[in-house]
């Protein structure tokens, strides 16, 4: 059996598990039927999705990154936008989620569905704030290796939709957040800048609940590595540092690990240079960590975003093994250029929109 082939399958059954149209679809359960659907992030169209497919045509916006917002009914509005840096067409997402939520009567009853990705897809700036303001904010955010904590309470402090800024226009009777987490411990206040936050002073009945994580993404790995015959050695959230940090700390642990799987998850962050190369901070941890394990026999390492893509690049992550790491690797790393050279050495994790964002998955298989 094809030891790649089935780090994969390990991976993307983590993946898999954290959906967003099934976690959405179990969530509902006895949730009554809104007269509103906003969804807003990466998975929010499969999110949506589950949810007209159990309440019918109710009125939905859905605001999304590019070419992630198909399969939806004809009367679903859809406005894709930029991801990672935010462009014109967020502040569209973002002024429409507001005035929805304005423009709803006294008794309405709104679902409001939340995944990673909104910081940059949906923005309604306060006065004064312009769009180059915006995007010199995020460029400056996605270069300085800030984790996302961080990075989300500089972008509350422009917005009038984030950090409970959205629920505060709602004048309604009822509002259901369900969210999926792409930051470590769930908060909903971090979640997309906390586009799906809840006031602290509100006059309406609010619930909100977490469907899908990090953690739910690892279990369900966990799951499959046992179903192939694997050990699994660890199952840990151990991702959240600068990408070299993380690759210096899982390097040994890698090279002395026994048979077996171990499973990591979180998200690592990356320092750009001026002029950066092509990647992301997945593909520069699978080019660190060629680096760790080159040489070691029986060592594959997968690693890639849950969402399906990793920065401005259509892949996913990388590949790696004792072989990967090779003339012209070091400059790729410095250059921060790592997807180039994967590419070239057949080394990327390409697997299209998943649905999902519940940060990133690291799956190591050694036989």
């Amino acid at each position: 059996m094809n030891q790649t082939q089935k780090a994969i399958r390990i991976w993307q059954a983590g993946v898999d598990a954290v959906g967003g149209h099934a976690a959405t679809q179990t969530a509902l359960g006895d949730i009554p039927a809104p007269d509103q659907i906003l969804a807003v992030g990466k998975p929010a169209a499969a999110m949506a999705l589950a949810a007209l497919e159990h309440f019918g045509p109710v009125p939905t916006l859905v605001v999304t990154k590019d070419d992630h917002g198909r399969g939806l009914p004809d009367h679903v509005t859809v406005i894709e936008a930029s991801h990672p840096v935010p462009d014109a067409r967020s502040l569209d997402g973002g002024r429409a989620l507001r005035q929805t939520v304005e423009g709803m009567g006294a008794s309405s009853h709104l679902l409001l569905l939340v995944s990673g990705g909104a910081s940059s897809l949906a923005e309604d700036l306060v006065p004064g704030q312009t769009l180059d303001d915006l995007e010199r904010l995020n460029k400056r955010l996605l270069s300085q290796g800030l984790d996302i904590t961080a990075m989300n309470v500089e972008r509350r402090k422009i917005s009038r939709i984030k950090g409970a800024g959205l629920l505060s226009h709602f004048k309604g009777r009822k509002a259901t957040v369900l969210a999926i987490s792409d930051v470590p411990g769930d908060d909903l206040n971090v979640i997309g800048s906390g586009i799906g936050a809840l006031p602290d002073t509100r006059d309406f009945e609010a619930s909100a609940q977490i469907v899908a994580s990090n953690a739910h993404a690892r279990a369900a790995a966990v799951r499959q590595a046992e179903i192939e015959g694997a050990a699994v050695f660890a199952d840990e959230e151990a991702l959240h540092d600068d990408f070299l940090a993380v690759a210096a700390t899982l390097g040994p642990r890698l090279r002395d690990m026994p048979k077996g799987v171990m499973i990591f998850g979180g998200e690592p962050t990356v320092v750009l240079p001026d002029d950066p190369g092509r990647g992301g901070r997945n593909q520069a941890l699978a080019l660190a960590l060629a680096k760790e394990i080159a040489g070691v026999e029986g060592l594959t390492v997968v690693v890639g975003g849950t969402d399906g893509t990793d920065g401005p690049t259509q892949a996913a992550g990388g590949i790696v093994d004792g072989t990967t790491w090779a003339d012209g690797a070091e400059q790729a790393l410095q250059n921060a250029d790592s997807g180039t050279y994967l590419e070239r050495a057949d080394a990327l994790l390409v697997t299209g929109p998943t649905g999902t964002n519940v940060m990133d998955l690291l799956v190591a298989i050694r036989s």
